[in-house]
Order: structure tokens, then sequence, then C-alpha cells
């Protein structure tokens, strides 16, 4: 069947699709992915930026939507609506036989509206009503006013897909903040879905450069370990956090468990293992979501093992040398949500003024 089969029926890790392009579900391109073992697909507003401005696949619905006066702006999320909509359509068969644990299609809110609790609310229910499928997660960013809002969002009963998590204290706040919506939603839980994308490829890209700086033997020899280690501890938490009378309560109204998405799973390094981000936190409960390329590594030469939770106590060893070194993970996460908030908002307004560019030739 595959490793991506495998990954899942022995391993209990879902493998999902960090791309998504309107070519892909027109030729089949999407579908062969799925038949492959893939159960899920993430978008963000990069993926879209680069979809819209590298193929002529909107360029017809571009000159007609803005032909007819509608702004740039709802052109785009026009385009954007359309394209979660086929796929959704596609990945609704895995939805319904996995009894709602995948078939996920993500789509995020505005980016600009990271730091606004009311407007991030209001966005997400707009997204929501408009696309109504069971199988839909919004993304929200866990940035410190996104929190509450995953927590308003929670206890209306949407399933939600928070995004951008790149510490510890961030994931637990994360975590109470999907309890806390749970036990304010009225009726049965089995309805509400989650899961909490931890990042983990761009810590080591700061964390690195913090350790060259330092220069020494020690520093350099915990060079690629960092992403891992927090992100198995990380692992430690979600299984703490869901266990537990207060996790039974819920458990018995219906609720599922918000699981754990590896993010941001593609080495940037290259002396690094191609599959280095995927074979290191295979573990039960579970979501890998990857670029197609990384796709094909993992599916070519990954390894299949149980690893997120083989050794916590090297992960919790390599996070305590790091801090004896000086480097603040709590810091370098504060520096990395902050590039990745501006990375996406950058995307977002280049896809527009891109489209806008296109509506006028």
């Amino acid at each position: 069947m595959g490793r991506l089969h495998d990954l899942y029926n022995d391993h209990g890790q879902s493998p999902w699709l960090d791309n998504l392009r309107r070519g892909w579900m027109a030729s089949g391109e999407l579908q062969t992915w799925i038949d492959r073992g893939v159960r899920g697909l993430t978008s963000n507003p990069s993926i879209f930026a680069k979809a819209m401005t590298e193929t002529d696949d909107y360029d017809t619905d571009i000159e007609r939507l803005a032909g007819e006066g509608m702004p740039i702006e709802d052109v785009y999320w026009r385009l954007v609506s359309a394209d979660i909509a086929q796929a959704l359509e596609l990945l609704a068969p895995i939805h319904h036989e996995s009894s709602g644990e995948d078939g996920y299609v993500s789509v995020e809110v505005d980016p600009g509206l990271a730091h606004d609790e009311t407007g991030t609310v209001e966005a997400a229910r707009v997204l929501d009503d408009e696309l109504s499928a069971p199988n839909l997660y919004i993304k929200v960013p866990a940035t410190a006013e996104g929190v509450p809002a995953i927590a308003t969002l929670v206890g209306e009963k949407r399933s939600i897909n928070v995004t951008l998590i790149f510490s510890l204290n961030r994931y637990q706040a994360v975590m109470e903040a999907y309890l806390s919506g749970l036990e304010a939603a009225d009726g049965p839980l089995g309805d509400i879905s989650s899961v909490a994308s931890f990042f983990i490829s761009r810590v080591d890209v700061e964390v690195d450069r913090r350790l060259d700086e330092i220069g020494t033997e020690h520093a350099l020899g915990l060079r690629g370990k960092a992403a891992v280690a927090q992100g198995q501890i990380a692992y430690q938490q979600f299984l703490e956090t869901f266990s537990g009378p207060r996790w039974n309560a819920l458990s018995e109204r219906g609720a599922r468990l918000q699981r754990p998405l590896w993010a941001s799973t593609s080495t940037k390094d290259p002396s690094y293992p191609d599959t280095l981000y995927v074979d290191s936190l295979i573990g039960p409960n579970t979501v890998n979501t990857l670029p197609d390329n990384t796709l094909l590594a993992f599916d070519d030469h990954g390894t299949l093992a149980r690893t997120v939770d083989a050794d916590p106590d090297w992960a919790r060893g390599i996070v305590a040398d790091l801090g004896e070194l000086g480097i603040d993970l709590e810091d370098v996460a504060v520096k990395l949500e902050t590039e990745g908030v501006s990375s996406f908002s950058k995307s977002f307004d280049e896809a527009l003024a891109s489209l806008d560019e296109q509506a006028k030739s």
C-alpha cells in the first residue's frame, strides 16, 4: 500500500498535504495523493498567493469577477472558497469513512487579523458559514489574541485548526482554550474537531543560527535537535492534558482529542535528512502536514517507527542543554511568531496586488 498508508494504519499518524492548486483538482493529481494515503489538506495565504501568481488557472475568473466590479479582496476570497469547496468534496469520503477523524481541509482567516480577537472571530464565522462543510477547518493563529478567539469559536461548535504554534507555553494555552470551548458548548460534542499545529523546522532555523553564533563544540553538536525535542515534549503535554477527570467528563459527551499537528516539516538545512521531521515525530493521534516534495520523499524512503515518545528524557535533556547555553526557546518562539504572521500577511497583500494587476491588464 505504501508508506503513507502504513504511517496511518500501523502508527496512528495521519499524513496530510500542505499545498493546494486548482490545476491539481482538475487534473486528478489531488485524488492521486489521496489514493496514495493523504488523509487531509492544509492551505495558507502563501500557498494561495503562489498558486494565483505562478499559474494561469485563475485568470479567467479574475477577469470575469473584476469585470463585474467585484472588489479585489472579494475576488481573492471567491477564488479561495471555490478551491476549498472542491477540495472538501474530494476529501469528504475520508471524513465519512474515518467517522470524522480525518478528511479535513483547512483555510486561514485574513492574516492581518492575527492580533485582532474580535475580527478573527467574525472572519472565522463568515468563512465557516459560507463554506459550511463538516470536514472544514478554519485556521486561527495562536497569537495572544487568537487564543481566546479559539475558545469562543469552539464554544460555538466550530472546528478549528490552530496555526503558528512555536512554544510549549503557548501550546498549553491552546489546549486550555480548546477544553474551555468544549466546556462552554451545549449538548453533545462529537461534531467539534480541532488540531493544534506546532511548527517544527523553523525552530531549528533560528536555534541553529544562535548555536552557530556561540560556536563551541557543544553548541554545534546541538544543531538540528531543538525542533524535534520541543515537538516530542509537546506530545507529552498532549498526553497529560487529554487524560484525567476533566478530559473524561468531556469525552463522555463525545469530545474529540485535539490532535497535535506537526507543521513546517520540510527540512530547511540541506545537510539534514529530507524526512527528519517526519521520521522523528511519529506516534498515535498525531497529524503531519507535508509539502508535496516531502511527502514524496517520505513515501520513497521514510522510516516507519514510533518515535515521538521513544525517549522523553533525551528531549528534555536537549532543551535543558540549550537553556544552559543561554538559548531561550520562548524568546525564539516570539521571534518566529512575529515572522510567521508577517510572512502570511505579506503573501496575502502580494496576492491582492497581483490580482489587481491582472484585473487591470
